[in-house]
């Protein structure tokens, strides 16, 4: 049944699709942008100088970290919202305004900033600052869209937008690499930038065909602090969780060389799409846990061992074809970032764990404890990579992994002791 007014919107319990089928089809669609992305820069590393490379690398690292400020946890407060049987129309208009606003700002900050503090390698032209603002914009849209869909039992959806705007991006930077070659890190960022627009407007059909939500954005107060007072502690969380992978190559661009960030990032890149698997079940396992608190301890291991299961292979072809893979982007690529691949996608099972405790802590409502947790750990992981970057990005990635797997092993600890005490609190 469609909606007749801009905020009516099917009841979620009536469109909701298995958790099973909800976690395969988002991991399928990250597989499918993390596939299109990593052949986006194979065709920009053949096509410009690793200069340009690092620069753009560094500029969407940059789009990245605005797009988690942005966000503000809506996409989490949507899915607690939705999950307690609010109307999920009202829900989202307020979500979707807000999250508009915030990326703009932060996107302009950040761009003034950067001018400001780095100029020697940043970049100004009206091209870059254009795509970077779109970037930032549309990017957290897509965010709350992905969480959105899952509140409404169609995180299976995700295959067909990433797949479309990651083929789109592709196209447009070989294009570029057939037109012109040398092409400038502006007109790389342009053609990424087309991807992330793609899928969020495919993003915004698919919401309007498949649960009838049709928009009436809001930013009236009475709309936006409830939402805000859920969304930013689960943000906080989130925060911890993906700003140590976004620091690191505007970190190493700006601070050691942009060629040191153009090595790390496809191999960051790379263990990213097995680390996918355990990030996007933690999601579904927190939204599983918001519709029915009793069953979090058994939809904790369930989530778990697909995590392991789904990332751990993936994880497996990494380490076996880390250098083929990145002998696609040349040589010097395979070279000097075969090892760090496979470490890094050697960090699969601690992160898994990580996303499980982090997934616990948001149903259960310990924000506090698992923030302070997530901070520490991730300010270790930037310092230690950072003081082996003058050994490569190798020893990066080895650092990085066993800072990681010291804080897993503490956090399971403490994972297995939340949910005994879940357990007592049940009976």
């Amino acid at each position: 049944m469609r909606a007749k007014a801009g905020t009516a919107v099917p009841d979620a319990s009536a469109v909701r699709h298995s958790a099973l089928r909800s976690s395969l089809g988002l991991v399928a669609g990250k597989a499918a942008q993390t596939g299109a992305g990593f052949a986006f820069w194979i065709v920009a590393a053949r096509a410009t100088s690793d200069r340009e490379v690092g620069l753009t690398t560094a500029a969407v690292s940059a789009v990245m970290i605005c797009t988690q400020l942005a966000v503000l946890g809506a996409g989490s407060a949507v899915i607690v919202a939705v999950g307690r049987g609010e109307p999920p129309g009202r829900v989202l208009d307020a979500a979707f305004a807000i999250v508009g606003v915030a990326g703009t700002g932060l996107a302009l900050g950040y761009l003034v900033l950067q001018s400001a503090v780095m100029p020697d390698t940043a970049t100004t032209s009206v091209l870059f600052w254009l795509t970077f603002l779109v970037a930032a914009v549309t990017g957290t849209l897509v965010i709350v869209l992905d969480q959105a869909l899952v509140a409404l039992g169609r995180g299976a959806s995700a295959t067909l937008r990433y797949a479309l705007g990651g083929g789109v991006s592709l196209v447009a930077a070989a294009l570029v690499a057939w037109l012109a070659h040398g092409a400038s890190a502006d007109v790389l960022m342009a053609c990424w930038t087309l991807g992330t627009t793609v899928a969020c407007v495919v993003g915004a059909v698919q919401l309007r065909r498949l649960v009838g939500y049709r928009p009436r954005l809001t930013l009236r107060p009475a709309r936006g602090r409830p939402l805000l007072a859920l969304g930013i502690p689960h943000q906080l969380l989130t925060l911890t969780e993906r700003a140590p992978g976004l620091l690191l190559p505007l970190l190493l661009a700006h601070m050691v060389a942009p060629e040191a960030a153009a090595y790390w990032y496809p191999a960051w890149m790379m263990a990213w799409a097995a680390y996918s698997a355990p990030m996007l079940m933690g999601i579904v396992q927190f939204s599983e846990s918001v519709r029915d608190a009793d069953r979090l301890t058994s939809t904790t291991w369930a989530s778990l061992r697909l995590s392991l299961t789904v990332g751990g292979l993936a994880a497996a072809v990494l380490v076996l074809l880390a250098h083929p893979l990145l002998s696609l982007l040349g040589e010097r690529y395979a070279d000097s970032s075969a090892g760090a691949l496979r470490w890094l996608a050697a960090g699969l099972v601690p992160y898994a764990v990580l996303q499980a405790y982090n997934a616990v802590c948001r149903a259960r409502g310990r924000y506090t404890e698992a923030i302070v947790v997530g901070t520490t750990l991730g300010i270790a992981l930037c310092v230690s990579a950072l003081s082996a970057a003058d050994r490569g990005a190798t020893a990066m990635a080895l650092a990085w992994l066993v800072v990681l797997s010291i804080g897993a092993a503490a956090v399971g600890l403490r994972l297995l002791a939340v949910l005994r005490h879940t357990r007592k609190d049940i009976r």
